[in-house]
Protein backbone atom coordinates (compact mmCIF):
# COMPACT_ATOMS: atom_id res chain seq x y z
CA UNK A 1 0.00 0.00 0.00
CA UNK A 2 1.06 3.41 -1.23
CA UNK A 3 1.48 6.41 1.65
CA UNK A 4 -1.07 8.03 -0.28
CA UNK A 5 -3.33 4.75 -0.16
CA UNK A 6 -2.76 4.57 3.89
CA UNK A 7 -3.50 8.44 3.80
CA UNK A 8 -6.92 7.63 2.05
CA UNK A 9 -7.31 4.87 4.36
CA UNK A 10 -6.60 6.85 7.40
CA UNK A 11 -9.55 9.66 6.07
CA UNK A 12 -12.02 7.39 5.75
CA UNK A 13 -12.19 5.54 9.31
CA UNK A 14 -12.69 9.34 10.61
CA UNK A 15 -16.09 9.90 11.22
CA UNK A 16 -16.56 13.98 11.24
CA UNK A 17 -18.62 15.67 14.09
CA UNK A 18 -21.56 16.68 13.32
CA UNK A 19 -21.93 20.74 13.30
CA UNK A 20 -24.03 22.79 16.10
CA UNK A 21 -25.87 26.22 15.35
CA UNK A 22 -24.66 28.65 17.75
CA UNK A 23 -25.49 28.39 21.75
CA UNK A 24 -28.28 31.46 21.50
CA UNK A 25 -30.19 29.46 18.44
CA UNK A 26 -29.84 25.79 20.12
CA UNK A 27 -32.40 27.59 23.25
CA UNK A 28 -34.18 29.49 20.21
CA UNK A 29 -35.22 26.57 18.93
CA UNK A 30 -36.28 24.62 21.80
CA UNK A 31 -38.45 27.58 22.83
CA UNK A 32 -39.66 28.19 19.65
CA UNK A 33 -41.09 24.42 19.55
CA UNK A 34 -42.45 24.74 23.18
CA UNK A 35 -40.05 22.10 24.53
CA UNK A 36 -38.65 22.41 28.21
CA UNK A 37 -34.96 21.88 29.49
CA UNK A 38 -35.99 18.87 31.50
CA UNK A 39 -37.79 17.02 27.87
CA UNK A 40 -34.60 17.29 26.45
CA UNK A 41 -32.52 16.17 29.12
CA UNK A 42 -34.49 12.77 29.67
CA UNK A 43 -35.07 12.54 25.72
CA UNK A 44 -31.35 12.41 25.10
CA UNK A 45 -30.54 11.03 29.15
CA UNK A 46 -28.60 13.73 30.81
CA UNK A 47 -29.23 16.30 33.02
CA UNK A 48 -31.43 19.67 32.64
CA UNK A 49 -28.03 21.46 33.48
CA UNK A 50 -25.92 20.00 31.11
CA UNK A 51 -29.06 21.28 27.92
CA UNK A 52 -28.21 24.88 30.28
CA UNK A 53 -24.49 24.16 29.37
CA UNK A 54 -25.29 23.53 25.80
CA UNK A 55 -27.38 26.88 25.25
CA UNK A 56 -24.66 28.81 27.02
CA UNK A 57 -21.65 28.38 25.25
CA UNK A 58 -20.32 24.57 26.07
CA UNK A 59 -20.34 21.87 23.20
CA UNK A 60 -21.25 17.99 23.71
CA UNK A 61 -19.28 15.52 21.95
CA UNK A 62 -19.39 11.84 20.56
CA UNK A 63 -22.96 10.05 20.63
CA UNK A 64 -24.40 12.62 22.39
CA UNK A 65 -23.32 15.31 20.16
CA UNK A 66 -24.58 13.40 17.08
CA UNK A 67 -27.96 12.60 18.82
CA UNK A 68 -28.09 16.61 19.93
CA UNK A 69 -27.29 17.62 16.27
CA UNK A 70 -30.21 15.27 15.33
CA UNK A 71 -33.02 16.75 17.82
CA UNK A 72 -31.91 19.94 16.61
CA UNK A 73 -32.21 19.30 13.07
CA UNK A 74 -35.23 18.18 13.30
CA UNK A 75 -36.57 21.25 15.34
CA UNK A 76 -35.07 23.33 12.53
CA UNK A 77 -37.24 21.12 9.54
CA UNK A 78 -40.58 21.47 12.09
CA UNK A 79 -40.05 25.18 12.40
CA UNK A 80 -39.02 26.19 8.83
CA UNK A 81 -41.78 28.78 7.70
CA UNK A 82 -44.45 26.56 6.09
CA UNK A 83 -44.38 26.76 1.81
CA UNK A 84 -46.75 29.42 -0.07
CA UNK A 85 -49.66 27.83 -1.38
CA UNK A 86 -49.98 27.59 -5.23
CA UNK A 87 -51.30 30.48 -6.92
CA UNK A 88 -55.32 30.99 -6.28
CA UNK A 89 -55.63 29.06 -3.23
CA UNK A 90 -55.95 30.49 0.21
CA UNK A 91 -55.13 29.23 4.01
CA UNK A 92 -57.40 29.96 6.78
CA UNK A 93 -55.48 32.32 9.39
CA UNK A 94 -54.11 30.29 12.27
CA UNK A 95 -54.00 31.68 15.35
CA UNK A 96 -50.65 32.67 17.33
CA UNK A 97 -49.11 29.81 18.95
CA UNK A 98 -49.82 30.52 23.25
CA UNK A 99 -46.68 28.37 24.84
CA UNK A 100 -47.23 30.14 28.42
CA UNK A 101 -48.90 27.95 30.92
CA UNK A 102 -51.40 28.44 33.73
CA UNK A 103 -48.61 28.96 36.31
CA UNK A 104 -46.52 31.35 33.94
CA UNK A 105 -46.97 35.37 35.13
CA UNK A 106 -45.96 38.32 32.43
CA UNK A 107 -42.81 38.50 32.38
CA UNK A 108 -41.42 35.24 33.34
CA UNK A 109 -39.03 32.69 31.99
CA UNK A 110 -40.91 29.70 30.38
CA UNK A 111 -38.00 27.78 30.74
CA UNK A 112 -36.63 29.11 33.84
CA UNK A 113 -37.58 26.12 35.99
CA UNK A 114 -35.83 24.17 34.04
CA UNK A 115 -32.77 25.68 35.34
CA UNK A 116 -32.48 24.39 38.54
CA UNK A 117 -33.76 20.99 40.23
CA UNK A 118 -35.07 21.27 42.90
CA UNK A 119 -38.02 24.00 41.53
CA UNK A 120 -41.76 22.96 41.77
CA UNK A 121 -44.73 25.08 40.58
CA UNK A 122 -47.52 26.22 42.98
CA UNK A 123 -50.85 25.61 43.14
CA UNK A 124 -51.55 28.97 44.36
CA UNK A 125 -49.13 32.63 44.29
CA UNK A 126 -47.17 32.86 47.80
CA UNK A 127 -45.09 35.38 48.72
CA UNK A 128 -41.69 35.35 47.65
CA UNK A 129 -38.97 34.70 50.85
CA UNK A 130 -36.54 36.92 48.85
CA UNK A 131 -38.93 39.96 47.65
CA UNK A 132 -42.17 39.57 49.01
CA UNK A 133 -44.30 39.78 46.05
CA UNK A 134 -46.52 36.97 44.95
CA UNK A 135 -44.73 34.10 43.11
CA UNK A 136 -45.51 31.24 41.79
CA UNK A 137 -42.85 28.89 42.10
CA UNK A 138 -40.71 27.22 44.95
CA UNK A 139 -37.28 26.53 45.32
CA UNK A 140 -36.21 23.72 47.67
CA UNK A 141 -39.22 24.02 49.49
CA UNK A 142 -39.25 27.77 49.78
CA UNK A 143 -41.53 30.28 47.59
CA UNK A 144 -39.78 32.39 45.35
CA UNK A 145 -39.36 33.95 42.06
CA UNK A 146 -36.87 31.99 39.71
CA UNK A 147 -34.85 35.08 37.78
CA UNK A 148 -33.84 38.36 39.46
CA UNK A 149 -36.15 40.32 36.75
CA UNK A 150 -39.26 38.58 38.66
CA UNK A 151 -38.04 39.52 41.99
CA UNK A 152 -38.90 43.11 42.96
CA UNK A 153 -38.91 44.08 46.47
CA UNK A 154 -42.10 45.91 47.82
CA UNK A 155 -41.83 49.46 47.48
CA UNK A 156 -40.49 50.88 51.17
CA UNK A 157 -43.26 53.56 52.36
CA UNK A 158 -42.39 57.13 52.58
CA UNK A 159 -39.58 57.97 55.54
CA UNK A 160 -41.63 59.94 57.80
CA UNK A 161 -39.03 62.65 59.81
CA UNK A 162 -38.17 61.32 63.61
CA UNK A 163 -35.81 62.33 66.21
CA UNK A 164 -32.45 60.94 65.62
CA UNK A 165 -31.72 58.25 68.28
CA UNK A 166 -28.30 57.16 69.67
CA UNK A 167 -27.57 53.84 68.03
CA UNK A 168 -25.61 51.27 70.62
CA UNK A 169 -23.94 48.48 70.12
CA UNK A 170 -22.40 46.21 73.20
CA UNK A 171 -19.33 46.64 71.41
CA UNK A 172 -19.40 50.34 69.87
CA UNK A 173 -15.64 50.25 69.41
CA UNK A 174 -15.47 47.05 67.31
CA UNK A 175 -19.10 47.31 65.42
CA UNK A 176 -18.53 48.11 61.26
CA UNK A 177 -21.34 49.73 59.37
CA UNK A 178 -20.11 47.75 56.52
CA UNK A 179 -22.96 45.45 54.91
CA UNK A 180 -23.13 44.06 50.85
CA UNK A 181 -26.58 45.14 50.06
CA UNK A 182 -27.93 43.60 47.40
CA UNK A 183 -27.47 45.19 43.60
CA UNK A 184 -30.13 45.92 40.94
CA UNK A 185 -28.77 45.48 37.27
CA UNK A 186 -30.91 42.57 36.28
CA UNK A 187 -29.32 39.43 35.15
CA UNK A 188 -31.39 36.67 34.08
CA UNK A 189 -28.45 33.65 33.84
CA UNK A 190 -25.92 34.11 37.36
CA UNK A 191 -23.89 30.95 36.50
CA UNK A 192 -22.76 32.76 33.07
CA UNK A 193 -19.83 33.75 35.12
CA UNK A 194 -18.04 30.50 36.06
CA UNK A 195 -18.39 29.69 32.40
CA UNK A 196 -17.25 32.65 31.34
CA UNK A 197 -13.93 32.44 33.54
CA UNK A 198 -13.25 28.85 32.61
CA UNK A 199 -13.05 29.56 28.96
CA UNK A 200 -11.17 33.17 29.26
CA UNK A 201 -8.33 31.24 31.60
CA UNK A 202 -7.88 28.44 29.30
CA UNK A 203 -7.81 30.93 26.25
CA UNK A 204 -4.96 32.73 28.42
CA UNK A 205 -3.02 29.70 29.12
CA UNK A 206 -3.33 28.25 25.71
CA UNK A 207 -5.81 25.30 26.59
CA UNK A 208 -2.85 24.24 29.51
CA UNK A 209 -5.84 22.59 31.76
CA UNK A 210 -3.19 22.53 34.52
CA UNK A 211 -2.31 26.11 34.54
CA UNK A 212 -5.78 27.42 34.37
CA UNK A 213 -7.31 25.40 37.07
CA UNK A 214 -4.50 26.52 38.87
CA UNK A 215 -5.31 30.06 37.91
CA UNK A 216 -8.67 29.80 38.76
CA UNK A 217 -8.37 28.24 42.10
CA UNK A 218 -5.95 30.99 42.85
CA UNK A 219 -9.16 34.00 42.06
CA UNK A 220 -12.02 31.19 43.62
CA UNK A 221 -12.12 33.66 46.75
CA UNK A 222 -12.94 37.21 44.94
CA UNK A 223 -15.33 35.49 42.06
CA UNK A 224 -17.27 33.38 44.74
CA UNK A 225 -18.30 37.00 46.30
CA UNK A 226 -18.59 38.40 43.00
CA UNK A 227 -20.82 35.51 42.70
CA UNK A 228 -22.42 35.65 45.53
CA UNK A 229 -23.46 39.21 44.82
CA UNK A 230 -25.03 38.21 41.33
CA UNK A 231 -27.31 35.83 42.99
CA UNK A 232 -28.50 38.14 45.63
CA UNK A 233 -29.42 40.57 43.00
CA UNK A 234 -33.34 41.92 43.74
CA UNK A 235 -32.97 40.26 47.49
CA UNK A 236 -35.27 41.16 50.06
CA UNK A 237 -32.55 40.48 52.78
CA UNK A 238 -29.47 42.95 53.42
CA UNK A 239 -26.23 41.23 54.38
CA UNK A 240 -24.16 42.41 57.16
CA UNK A 241 -20.68 41.71 55.98
CA UNK A 242 -19.05 43.22 58.96
CA UNK A 243 -21.37 42.92 62.14
CA UNK A 244 -20.14 43.47 65.93
CA UNK A 245 -18.83 40.01 67.06
CA UNK A 246 -18.96 38.34 70.52
CA UNK A 247 -15.83 37.73 71.83
CA UNK A 248 -16.58 33.89 71.84
CA UNK A 249 -16.12 33.62 68.18
CA UNK A 250 -13.27 35.52 68.60
CA UNK A 251 -9.34 33.54 68.76
CA UNK A 252 -8.32 33.57 71.83
CA UNK A 253 -4.94 33.89 70.84
CA UNK A 254 -2.98 34.09 67.44
CA UNK A 255 -2.81 30.60 66.85
CA UNK A 256 -5.39 29.70 68.55
CA UNK A 257 -9.25 28.88 68.60
CA UNK A 258 -12.29 30.81 69.32
CA UNK A 259 -15.14 29.10 71.95
CA UNK A 260 -17.41 27.51 69.54
CA UNK A 261 -17.72 23.56 69.57
CA UNK A 262 -18.56 22.29 65.90
CA UNK A 263 -19.07 18.67 66.84
CA UNK A 264 -17.36 17.80 63.91
CA UNK A 265 -17.66 13.72 64.37
CA UNK A 266 -14.49 11.08 64.85
CA UNK A 267 -15.99 8.11 65.83
CA UNK A 268 -15.27 4.50 65.42
CA UNK A 269 -17.16 1.19 66.70
CA UNK A 270 -16.12 0.30 69.51
CA UNK A 271 -16.74 -3.79 69.00
CA UNK A 272 -18.36 -5.56 65.81
CA UNK A 273 -19.95 -8.33 65.76
CA UNK A 274 -17.43 -12.08 65.80
CA UNK A 275 -16.26 -13.25 62.10
CA UNK A 276 -14.84 -11.16 59.03
CA UNK A 277 -16.78 -7.85 57.84
CA UNK A 278 -16.68 -6.03 54.52
CA UNK A 279 -16.44 -2.76 54.70
CA UNK A 280 -17.38 -0.20 52.66
CA UNK A 281 -15.97 3.51 53.31
CA UNK A 282 -18.53 5.92 51.63
CA UNK A 283 -17.56 9.11 50.20
CA UNK A 284 -20.34 12.12 50.73
CA UNK A 285 -19.78 14.64 47.61
CA UNK A 286 -20.16 18.14 48.37
CA UNK A 287 -20.77 18.25 52.05
CA UNK A 288 -20.30 22.04 52.12
CA UNK A 289 -21.78 22.86 49.36
CA UNK A 290 -24.94 20.82 50.61
CA UNK A 291 -24.16 22.78 53.90
CA UNK A 292 -24.95 25.88 52.75
CA UNK A 293 -28.20 25.34 53.06
CA UNK A 294 -29.04 25.91 56.92
CA UNK A 295 -30.32 28.90 59.54
CA UNK A 296 -27.99 32.02 58.65
CA UNK A 297 -28.67 35.02 61.11
CA UNK A 298 -29.11 38.09 58.83
CA UNK A 299 -27.83 40.73 61.20
CA UNK A 300 -25.95 41.61 64.36
CA UNK A 301 -25.81 38.70 67.18
CA UNK A 302 -27.75 39.90 70.25
CA UNK A 303 -27.66 38.28 73.62
CA UNK A 304 -30.52 36.58 75.64
CA UNK A 305 -30.59 33.81 78.48
CA UNK A 306 -33.13 31.15 79.15
CA UNK A 307 -33.88 27.58 78.20
CA UNK A 308 -35.69 28.50 75.34
CA UNK A 309 -35.39 28.39 71.54
CA UNK A 310 -36.85 30.39 68.93
CA UNK A 311 -37.26 28.92 65.49
CA UNK A 312 -37.39 31.87 63.91
CA UNK A 313 -33.79 33.13 65.17
CA UNK A 314 -29.91 31.48 64.45
CA UNK A 315 -26.74 31.62 66.19
CA UNK A 316 -24.91 30.12 68.92
CA UNK A 317 -25.74 28.71 72.01
CA UNK A 318 -24.13 27.69 75.36
CA UNK A 319 -25.34 24.76 76.73
CA UNK A 320 -25.18 21.62 78.80
CA UNK A 321 -25.45 18.70 76.39
CA UNK A 322 -27.51 15.56 77.38
CA UNK A 323 -26.33 12.21 78.23
CA UNK A 324 -25.17 9.95 74.76
CA UNK A 325 -26.41 5.97 75.74
CA UNK A 326 -25.91 4.64 72.06
CA UNK A 327 -22.30 5.20 71.79
CA UNK A 328 -21.98 1.34 70.82
CA UNK A 329 -23.99 1.63 67.22
CA UNK A 330 -23.81 5.70 66.84
CA UNK A 331 -21.73 8.59 67.43
CA UNK A 332 -22.79 11.36 69.76
CA UNK A 333 -24.19 13.96 67.95
CA UNK A 334 -21.74 16.40 69.68
CA UNK A 335 -18.82 14.42 68.48
CA UNK A 336 -15.78 13.51 70.75
CA UNK A 337 -15.52 15.73 73.78
CA UNK A 338 -14.01 14.20 77.09
CA UNK A 339 -14.78 17.34 79.17
CA UNK A 340 -18.26 17.08 81.32
CA UNK A 341 -20.31 20.62 81.45
CA UNK A 342 -21.40 22.99 79.31
CA UNK A 343 -19.94 24.51 76.32
CA UNK A 344 -21.22 27.13 73.08
CA UNK A 345 -22.47 24.58 70.20
CA UNK A 346 -23.39 26.15 66.86
CA UNK A 347 -27.31 26.02 65.71
CA UNK A 348 -27.07 22.85 63.42
CA UNK A 349 -25.59 21.09 66.56
CA UNK A 350 -28.63 22.36 68.57
CA UNK A 351 -31.43 21.65 66.07
CA UNK A 352 -29.91 18.20 65.87
CA UNK A 353 -30.34 17.47 69.65
CA UNK A 354 -34.17 18.82 69.77
CA UNK A 355 -35.07 16.81 66.93
CA UNK A 356 -33.59 13.72 68.57
CA UNK A 357 -34.85 14.42 71.96
CA UNK A 358 -38.35 14.58 70.41
CA UNK A 359 -41.00 11.99 70.85
CA UNK A 360 -40.47 10.89 67.03
CA UNK A 361 -36.94 9.69 67.85
CA UNK A 362 -36.09 9.96 71.76
CA UNK A 363 -32.74 9.32 71.53
CA UNK A 364 -31.94 11.43 74.03
CA UNK A 365 -33.16 14.46 76.80
CA UNK A 366 -33.30 17.95 75.68
CA UNK A 367 -30.17 19.90 75.85
CA UNK A 368 -30.56 22.73 78.62
CA UNK A 369 -29.71 26.55 77.19
CA UNK A 370 -28.24 28.74 79.23
CA UNK A 371 -27.27 32.15 76.97
CA UNK A 372 -27.80 32.67 73.36
CA UNK A 373 -26.22 34.88 70.90
CA UNK A 374 -28.87 35.12 68.10
CA UNK A 375 -30.57 36.93 65.29
CA UNK A 376 -33.14 36.82 62.48
CA UNK A 377 -32.32 34.22 60.24
CA UNK A 378 -33.23 32.22 56.86
CA UNK A 379 -32.12 28.90 55.69
CA UNK A 380 -32.46 30.46 51.67
CA UNK A 381 -30.19 33.07 52.33
CA UNK A 382 -27.25 31.63 49.83
CA UNK A 383 -29.92 29.16 48.45
CA UNK A 384 -29.63 30.64 45.05
CA UNK A 385 -25.85 30.85 45.05
CA UNK A 386 -25.89 27.13 46.21
CA UNK A 387 -27.90 26.19 43.07
CA UNK A 388 -25.63 28.09 40.91
CA UNK A 389 -22.66 26.11 42.10
CA UNK A 390 -24.67 22.82 41.95
CA UNK A 391 -25.62 22.98 38.54
CA UNK A 392 -22.09 24.08 37.68
CA UNK A 393 -21.02 21.13 39.23
CA UNK A 394 -23.24 18.92 37.55
CA UNK A 395 -22.96 20.46 34.30
CA UNK A 396 -19.11 19.51 34.90
CA UNK A 397 -19.56 16.56 35.58
CA UNK A 398 -21.15 15.50 32.88
CA UNK A 399 -18.92 16.55 30.36
CA UNK A 400 -15.96 15.45 32.29
CA UNK A 401 -14.83 18.85 32.29
CA UNK A 402 -12.32 18.86 35.43
CA UNK A 403 -11.18 22.50 35.01
CA UNK A 404 -14.67 24.09 36.00
CA UNK A 405 -15.08 20.84 38.76
CA UNK A 406 -12.26 22.10 40.80
CA UNK A 407 -12.76 25.86 39.93
CA UNK A 408 -16.42 25.22 41.72
CA UNK A 409 -14.93 23.18 44.20
CA UNK A 410 -12.20 25.77 45.19
CA UNK A 411 -14.97 28.45 45.31
CA UNK A 412 -17.42 27.02 47.85
CA UNK A 413 -15.03 25.58 49.89
CA UNK A 414 -12.75 28.59 50.28
CA UNK A 415 -15.81 30.71 50.94
CA UNK A 416 -17.21 28.68 53.86
CA UNK A 417 -13.08 28.76 55.09
CA UNK A 418 -12.65 32.46 54.60
CA UNK A 419 -15.60 33.65 56.09
CA UNK A 420 -13.85 34.13 59.88
CA UNK A 421 -10.14 35.37 60.31
CA UNK A 422 -8.79 35.55 57.83
CA UNK A 423 -6.62 37.56 55.88
CA UNK A 424 -7.57 36.37 52.25
CA UNK A 425 -11.11 37.57 52.42
CA UNK A 426 -12.09 41.06 53.91
CA UNK A 427 -15.20 41.58 52.27
CA UNK A 428 -16.88 39.18 54.28
CA UNK A 429 -16.48 38.91 58.25
CA UNK A 430 -18.94 36.34 59.51
CA UNK A 431 -17.16 33.74 61.90
CA UNK A 432 -20.60 32.94 63.17
CA UNK A 433 -21.11 32.04 59.14
CA UNK A 434 -18.35 29.66 59.41
CA UNK A 435 -19.47 28.06 62.21
CA UNK A 436 -22.43 26.90 61.31
CA UNK A 437 -22.19 25.59 57.67
CA UNK A 438 -19.23 23.51 58.70
CA UNK A 439 -21.41 22.00 61.64
CA UNK A 440 -24.25 21.89 59.32
CA UNK A 441 -21.84 20.02 57.16
CA UNK A 442 -21.32 17.65 60.38
CA UNK A 443 -24.91 17.14 61.37
CA UNK A 444 -25.58 16.16 57.48
CA UNK A 445 -23.28 13.25 58.12
CA UNK A 446 -24.33 12.21 61.08
CA UNK A 447 -28.23 12.26 59.85
CA UNK A 448 -26.81 10.04 57.39
CA UNK A 449 -24.75 7.44 59.49
CA UNK A 450 -28.59 7.22 61.23
CA UNK A 451 -30.33 6.82 58.40
CA UNK A 452 -28.20 4.04 57.56
CA UNK A 453 -28.22 2.25 60.94
CA UNK A 454 -32.28 2.60 61.17
CA UNK A 455 -32.05 0.52 57.37
CA UNK A 456 -30.57 -2.21 59.23
CA UNK A 457 -26.82 -1.39 58.22
CA UNK A 458 -23.81 -1.71 60.76
CA UNK A 459 -22.26 1.63 61.13
CA UNK A 460 -18.16 1.10 61.33
CA UNK A 461 -16.30 4.45 61.40
CA UNK A 462 -18.55 8.49 60.90
CA UNK A 463 -15.49 10.88 60.38
CA UNK A 464 -15.07 14.60 59.54
CA UNK A 465 -17.70 15.99 56.77
CA UNK A 466 -17.59 13.24 54.27
CA UNK A 467 -16.30 9.98 55.13
CA UNK A 468 -19.00 7.36 56.73
CA UNK A 469 -18.17 3.55 56.72
CA UNK A 470 -20.77 0.37 56.98
CA UNK A 471 -21.38 -2.83 56.49
CA UNK A 472 -24.36 -3.93 54.98
CA UNK A 473 -26.00 -3.45 51.14
CA UNK A 474 -25.86 0.09 51.06
CA UNK A 475 -26.89 0.68 47.68
CA UNK A 476 -30.38 0.08 49.02
CA UNK A 477 -30.16 2.99 51.38
CA UNK A 478 -28.10 5.41 49.48
CA UNK A 479 -27.48 6.25 45.72
CA UNK A 480 -24.37 5.96 44.42
CA UNK A 481 -22.93 8.79 41.98
CA UNK A 482 -21.32 11.96 41.97
CA UNK A 483 -24.36 14.33 42.63
CA UNK A 484 -24.86 16.00 45.70
CA UNK A 485 -27.44 13.84 46.94
CA UNK A 486 -25.59 10.68 46.03
CA UNK A 487 -22.53 8.45 47.35
CA UNK A 488 -19.32 7.40 45.87
CA UNK A 489 -16.89 4.56 47.06
CA UNK A 490 -13.85 5.55 48.80
CA UNK A 491 -12.63 2.02 49.32
CA UNK A 492 -13.37 -1.60 50.28
CA UNK A 493 -11.77 -3.30 53.03
CA UNK A 494 -12.63 -6.48 56.00
CA UNK A 495 -12.01 -6.85 59.17
CA UNK A 496 -12.33 -9.25 61.62
CA UNK A 497 -11.15 -12.97 61.51
CA UNK A 498 -12.32 -16.19 60.28
CA UNK A 499 -13.47 -18.52 62.18
CA UNK A 500 -11.10 -21.37 62.45
CA UNK A 501 -13.09 -24.30 63.58
CA UNK A 502 -14.98 -25.93 60.26
CA UNK A 503 -17.69 -26.80 62.34
CA UNK A 504 -18.40 -22.93 63.44
CA UNK A 505 -18.26 -21.56 59.91
CA UNK A 506 -21.02 -23.92 59.11
CA UNK A 507 -18.46 -26.56 56.74
CA UNK A 508 -17.82 -29.98 57.02
CA UNK A 509 -14.31 -31.50 56.25
CA UNK A 510 -15.52 -34.12 53.44
CA UNK A 511 -11.74 -35.57 53.74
Amino acid sequence: MSDFDAIDSLLASLTPQPALPEPHVRRDLRERAGLSKAQVARTLGVSPSTVTGWETGRDPSGQLRTKYAYLLDGLTAKLLPPSPPPAGETTAPQPAPNHSTPDQTPGSDPAATDDMDDVETLPAPEPCVLCGQPAHHQVAGFPQHLTPAQCTPTAPAPATPAKPTEHRTPNPAKATPADRRARTTPDTNPSSPIAAAVTKALEAHEGDMQAATASLVKRAIPDAMALLDETRRGGRYTIIAHPWIPDILRKQSARGADQIWEARPKWTRPELPAGRHEVTALDINGAYLSALKTHLPLGQLEHTTGNTHDPRRAGVHLITPPAWEHGTHLPNPIGNRDEPGPLWVTEPTLRLLLRLSSPKYALCEPPEIHESFTSGATESLLEKFRITLKNARDTAITEGDEVTLEYVKAMYSKFVSTMGESNYNRELYRPDWMHLIRSQAFANLWTKALKAHDAGLTVVRVMGTDELHVVGDWRRVFPEGRGVSEVKVKDVYAVGTQPTDPAAAGHTDEN
